[in-house]
């Protein structure tokens, strides 16, 4: 009798643990959402049939602040909220739910980015520049996490690497384009949110652009690596950390150069250097390229925070003018800026064009529509890339 309620007992926790399973493989939910219609309107659909109010926040809504606008959902008669946008323009973009004042995600799309600590879902509207963005039948590179020894500070880091198609099966040497996150940001941001692997794949397979390997290093040097891969844990990002703009990364950015140069096979010459950055990282590569004037031909500033603290005294940002002289009188290929007419940057950036105008280092200028926002920096790099290395 004993061991007749042994085996009773194992096969109801067996049939609820497999119900259990079933469940989360199956989702729970038969919604679609979002649902891409042929005139590239979409519907959104979340099961709340208790929520008083739902929103819908998209990034192709009007901001509010600096948060994307919302709009309200319909509710049905079987509890499942909908919303119906118009027709979108081709572009990836991403979105979350806010239910009765609490965000959230979409739990019927599992397809999610983190931004700083925001987690927000994404899909594609496909057509035009947006073709760049998705996994298409194309020979596909490598993206490989790996780790780097860094004297300068003093730790192990890691940093992210796309090789080209065809590398690991060829003898043959590339060029390098390094390329930095903004604030915020780490090793998994420009190839999460800025679909750096899908856009290089494509554009190579266009004949758009040569092959080539792209270095994502983490930008704070305080961390050894994004939060949650690295010896510190899990933990909530910040949008700021110390250290991130005072000359450190600067200073140590050689130890990047002598791991990809001495673990890869690349051209290892000023010719077959790019070095370029979004925000916070376009600061970074301002500074490198200028600080080391003789090592890059190719500078890509995508909406830069131009120009230090003035209460920042490390060496680095130390005769600027003198530096940025040197690097124009050793030459490069293309020095490019790029930036959002509604950029809160627009203006400082507006100031260095000035500085560089009145100097006579030429550049080359892209203005683009919108502020600061990942859907301009993927059209810089798409746009960019093309040019490096002719």
């Amino acid at each position: 009798m004993k061991n007749y309620l042994i085996l009773t007992l194992m096969i109801v926790v067996f049939l609820s643990v497999s119900t259990y399973a079933q469940q989360s493989l199956f989702g729970g939910e038969e919604i679609v959402s979002p649902e891409i219609h042929e005139d590239n309107s979409v519907t959104f659909r979340v099961n709340a049939p208790s929520a008083k109010e739902v929103k819908l926040s998209g990034e192709w809504m009007p901001a509010e602040g600096w948060s994307p606008g919302s709009a309200a959902m319909d509710k049905g008669e079987n509890g499942i909220w909908s919303f119906t946008t118009k027709p979108l323009k081709p572009e990836l973009y991403s979105y979350s739910f806010i239910i009765d004042g609490f965000k959230t995600t979409d739990p019927n799309n599992p397809f999610i980015v983190r931004d700083v600590a925001s987690v927000m879902n994404i899909f594609i509207i496909g057509g035009k520049q947006a073709d760049l963005y998705k996994v298409n039948d194309v020979p596909h590179g490598t993206v490989a996490r790996r780790w780097y020894d860094s004297p300068s500070l003093d730790m192990a880091r890691r940093l992210t690497i796309y090789t080209p198609p065809g590398y690991e099966n060829s003898s043959e040497k590339y060029p390098v384009l390094y390329l930095l996150h903004g604030a915020g940001g780490d090793e998994e941001a420009w190839i999460t949110l800025g679909r750096t692997a899908q856009i290089m794949d494509n554009l190579i397979a266009q004949g758009k652009a040569n092959p080539m390997i792209v270095v994502m290093p983490n930008g704070n040097v305080i961390q050894n690596a994004a939060p949650g891969e690295g010896t510190d844990g899990f933990y909530k990002p910040q949008f700021m950390v110390p250290k991130t703009m005072d000359g450190t990364y600067e200073a140590s950015f050689p130890d990047i150069m002598k791991f990809v140069e001495s673990n890869y096979r690349v051209e290892a010459d000023k010719s077959n250097r790019a070095i370029a950055g979004l925000s916070m990282g376009g600061f970074h590569s301002l500074h490198i390229s200028r600080y080391y004037p003789d090592t890059f031909d190719y500078v890509g500033l995508f909406s830069a925070a131009i120009l230090p603290n003035q209460d920042v005294t490390h060496e680095v940002y130390q005769n600027i003018d003198e530096t940025l002289k040197r690097q124009m009188e050793n030459d490069y290929a293309l020095y490019w800026i790029g930036i959002g007419k509604t950029d809160f940057l627009y203006e400082a950036v507006k100031q260095y064009r000035e500085k560089l105008d009145s100097m006579g280092m030429e550049y080359t200028y892209r203005e683009s529509e919108g502020g600061h926002i990942w859907r301009n920096w993927r059209v810089y790099l798409s746009e960019f890339v093309p040019l490096l290395f002719k």
